[in-house]
């Protein structure tokens, strides 16, 4: 800058280079007053000033001074020039604004690859596969203009679902075609479309076939389709490999890789990977602590504090943080913690979304929470995410969990997306949980008329609705045609949800013909099931096979040691029950107390058996003996028939 004061003398090309230096280096202001000034000195304004200057406009993405250079060059009649006008398009279309930018290319007098990408490149920002496609097509019947990484880049970003499986394999022979597979940029898009379409051997073919012209990119994307569909030792083998091979990782690296560790089979990985990013030095990286967030909420019990200091270290905290932590709480059964974290994240400066509402809506459904329920419900029909298709789902949840499925069917009919697979399969689950299967079972019929996307908790939802209500033949028949009719491997919660609809009807031996027809093997949650179903039954026998098969694989789960120790009560074999009790002493398994609330005037009590720690205990206690009397009084035989009792005012 000092050289250019110094100069006596500026023509076209010296102004012209500075304008580009201040555009590259991302500083528009100083861009802006040098093309100011530039003008007010008399000094030739050429194409190459408008273009370089409508190059920092578009990355600033100013709509406003796009406009008036526009003005400027139309008034220099320089709208058909192919590089002002290609310059035109890409302002226009990274502002979002693909009339204006169509606009702007029809002006074109032979427009070149530069000014179609850019006008593709416009519609797939917007979200526009049909008109960008309709673009390439016209693109290809230019003989002149060469399509290149620049056309398909873009246009692979948008093939992102499996929907577009057949189209995606179009546009990979159409670059095959064209010679332009060894291209870097083609090839990672190419990766990350396979992989969200579920693709992924695809994906690892495209891979693979880079050889050794793979950089940062093509490894991210493959760990990252990887640990999206759950090929999770595959991912970690990949990051392995990146490290043996000395291949410089980054954050986008680390969030793909922490977010496959999941379980507690990946746990002792995951906290290697949280020591890797500390030595890194990443751990103030909103992104990677986000990711470490999550992956500690998602792994047993007990590291919900782990999450909770990163959280609490954690400076720049985003949405996604604040919402990650909630969650958290939520899975854990920490409710009342959400609820608590929700009003800390509205006192912050931080905008609440439909995420935060969702999680807050679930912690109320948890608590069973009506009044407070109602309460966020308003403050999202306040905050217009009453129509957003995860907060009307959780809405639909929570009234149906607080007894009011009225108001649930109500957020159900409101919803703006009649295609909102998640809000279907809280309505079905919703009924379930109301004993009223054959209204679930009725929406269910209707999602497959009106083409609603099923997926594996639409079964879950629907199994349950056959189970509470004995509709047994429905349930086996939905079961079995999970794979060959709508293309759903069944997963153990749909065989958890056919053990309990065979176990309530006492067909026990159905129920271990279907646990061993089982393509896997049961896990706790099937034995589980199967142990209550026997129990019921008084399967004994079975049963104490069951729980021992419980006890080798969950030895710290206290479930199999009390359903065996009221087992043995039941049948008064009260040696049995006391080696029972001996073995979770010597193994330090305590039962997990249960618990009971009532909401009163927004303040839920919390209670388990023999608590004396409310305030209130003394009445509590005084109140149910004198409800137990009553209620013994009106068993007994005391001569007075049901009708004689009304009328009959109790005072307690």
């Amino acid at each position: 800058m000092r050289l250019f004061d110094e100069m006596p003398q500026r023509d076209s090309v010296s102004w012209n280079t500075m304008i580009s230096g201040y555009t590259s280096c991302g500083k528009l202001e100083n861009s802006w007053c040098l093309f100011t000034d530039m003008k007010r000195c008399g000094c030739y304004v050429d194409g190459y000033s408008f273009s370089r200057l409508l190059k920092g406009i578009a990355s600033a993405k100013r709509f406003d001074l796009g406009e008036q250079v526009h003005g400027l060059v139309v008034k220099g009649g320089y709208e058909c020039n192919v590089y002002v006008g290609s310059s035109l398009v890409d302002m226009y279309a990274k502002c979002e604004r693909v009339e204006d930018a169509f606009g702007a290319f029809m002006e074109i007098l032979e427009p070149n690859s530069v000014s179609w990408n850019a006008l593709i490149a416009g519609f797939v920002q917007v979200r526009d596969t049909k008109t960008a496609f309709w673009l390439l097509g016209l693109m290809e019947m230019k003989a002149a203009v060469t399509m290149d990484d620049g056309t398909f880049a873009p246009l692979l970003t948008l093939l992102d679902d499996p929907m577009f499986c057949n189209l995606l394999k179009q546009v990979h022979a159409k670059v095959l075609k064209l010679g332009l597979e060894h291209e870097i940029t083609i090839c990672n898009a190419m990766i990350s479309s396979y992989a969200n379409c579920g693709l992924v051997s695809d994906a690892k073919r495209v891979f693979d076939g880079l050889g050794g012209s793979k950089d940062l990119i093509s490894w991210n994307s493959m760990i990252a389709g990887l640990s999206k569909h759950e090929q999770k030792e595959s991912a970690f083998e990949l990051f392995t490999e990146m490290h043996r091979n000395w291949i410089e990782t980054d954050i986008y690296t680390y969030t793909g890789i922490v977010s496959a560790c999941s379980g507690e089979e990946h746990q002792s990985f995951g906290k290697s990977l949280h020591g890797l990013v500390i030595k890194k030095g990443l751990e103030q990286v909103t992104s990677v602590s986000n990711a470490l967030i999550s992956m500690y909420i998602q792994f047993p019990t007990g590291v919900m504090k782990d999450a909770l200091s990163l959280f609490e270290s954690l400076k720049p905290k985003d949405l996604v943080s604040w919402n990650s932590i909630m969650t958290g709480f939520s899975q854990n059964g920490l409710s009342e913690d959400a609820v608590k974290f929700f009003r800390y994240l509205r006192s912050s400066n931080i905008e609440v979304d439909d995420y935060a509402f969702s999680a807050v809506l679930r912690s109320c459904s948890d608590l069973a929470t009506l009044q407070l329920g109602q309460q966020t419900h308003a403050l999202a029909t306040k905050s217009s995410f009453e129509s957003n298709e995860f907060v009307t789902s959780s809405l639909i949840l929570m009234y149906s969990k607080c007894g009011v499925i009225e108001n649930a069917r109500k957020c159900f009919e409101q919803i703006s997306s009649k295609h909102n697979t998640i809000a279907w399969n809280a309505m079905i689950l919703g009924y379930a949980q109301h004993g009223s299967g054959q209204v679930s079972l009725d929406l269910f019929s209707q999602m497959c008329n009106q083409n609603v996307k099923l997926d594996h908790v639409t079964f879950t939802a629907i199994l349950t609705a056959c189970s509470h209500t004995g509709l047994i033949q429905e349930g086996l028949e939905l079961l079995n045609s999970m794979e060959p009719v709508y293309k759903i491997q069944p997963r153990m919660e749909h065989y958890a949800a056919a053990v309990d609809l065979l176990g309530r009807a006492g067909l026990v031996n159905k129920v271990k013909e279907l646990i061993e027809s089982m393509p896997l093997n049961p896990d706790p949650m099937v034995l589980k099931t199967f142990l209550g179903v026997c129990r019921a039954c008084g399967e004994i026998e079975m049963a104490t096979q069951v729980a021992n098969h419980l006890l080798e694989i969950e030895p710290e789960d206290h479930f199999a040691y009390v359903s065996l120790s009221h087992m043995y009560s039941d049948l008064k074999k009260w040696e049995e029950k006391a080696n029972v009790k001996k073995m979770m002493k010597e193994r330090g398994v305590k039962k997990v107390p249960g618990w009971s609330w009532i909401e009163i005037r927004n303040q839920v009590n919390a209670f388990n058996a023999e608590d004396r720690s409310h305030s209130l205990s003394k009445e509590i206690y005084l109140m149910i003996e004198d409800l137990t009397q009553e209620m013994q009084w009106l068993d007994s035989d005391n001569g007075f028939d049901q009708a004689s009792l009304i009328g009959v005012n109790f005072v307690f």
